[in-house]
């Protein structure tokens, strides 16, 4: 692969999710930010690399002049993550452009600080079968970070390890699914506007990634769909 040797304050940065109900992308040049998203179950196949080619059309820039491309690894829908990953996958093979996975519930938390500027941050995603993808966040110098581990599990398991001292927000589907997991602390408060990954909400976490040294060639594309029964084999190609 050839190595691209830009500073990540420099980066050309293409994201895109559709590891949940909503499926979006969002594109980082020179500063400026270009977004599409939609809430738009079962079309995301057909949705997204439209919206790939609006935020650089806005731009006024070729796929071939993007320098790092970020997808939804997951956790979230099995057929969504296929989706996405196969989508970077078929995107970045034929420019020869780095990758690297951004976690959909760190994406998430991640919106909820850019918007109301909360620090405190736990997750949940509906997963079905009576569980939720689970994770914990404290902000760090800008950026979310997770505390512990990211974990499917069902919601009377959930253990809350974050101070309960300060503010908590929450964020996802699994709090509408199960308004119990809102209990966990008194001082717990949801965030109402902000349901799903958006993938603007990838492109500081890409940044830094890149700069931990954390993107990698496509043949390296790894989603996350936490149960274990579950194998990305399914993609196209993937034997």
């Amino acid at each position: 692969m050839t190595e691209r040797k830009k500073s990540p304050d420099d980066l050309t940065i293409l994201s895109l999710d559709t590891c949940t109900e909503s499926c979006s992308a969002s594109l980082l040049i020179k500063g400026e930010q270009y977004s599409e998203l939609a809430v738009v179950p079962r079309e995301h196949s057909q949705r997204i690399l439209p919206m790939v080619d609006s935020v650089l059309s806005q731009a006024n820039i070729k796929l071939a002049d993007v320098d790092l491309i970020a997808y939804g690894r997951g956790p979230g829908s099995f057929t969504g993550i296929r989706i996405c990953t196969s989508m970077t996958q078929g995107l970045a093979l034929g420019q020869d452009i780095p990758v690297i996975g951004i976690s959909t519930l760190q994406t998430m938390a991640q919106a909820v600080f850019d918007d109301q500027g909360a620090e405190h941050i736990i997750t949940a995603i509906d997963a079905r079968m009576g569980e939720v993808y689970w994770g914990q966040f404290i902000v760090k110098d800008g950026l979310a970070e997770l505390v512990g581990h990211e974990a499917v599990i069902a919601p009377n398991l959930v253990n809350l390890t974050l101070e309960t001292d300060a503010s908590i927000t929450a964020t996802g589907t699994g709090f509408d699914t199960y308004p119990e997991l809102l209990e966990l602390a008194s001082n717990i408060q949801i965030a109402n506007n902000i349901k799903f990954p958006d993938a603007k909400s990838m492109l500081a976490l890409a940044k830094q990634g890149y700069a931990s040294g954390l993107s990698t060639s496509v043949d390296e594309l790894a989603p996350v769909y936490v149960r274990d029964t579950v194998s990305w084999k399914k993609l196209p190609g993937r034997e």
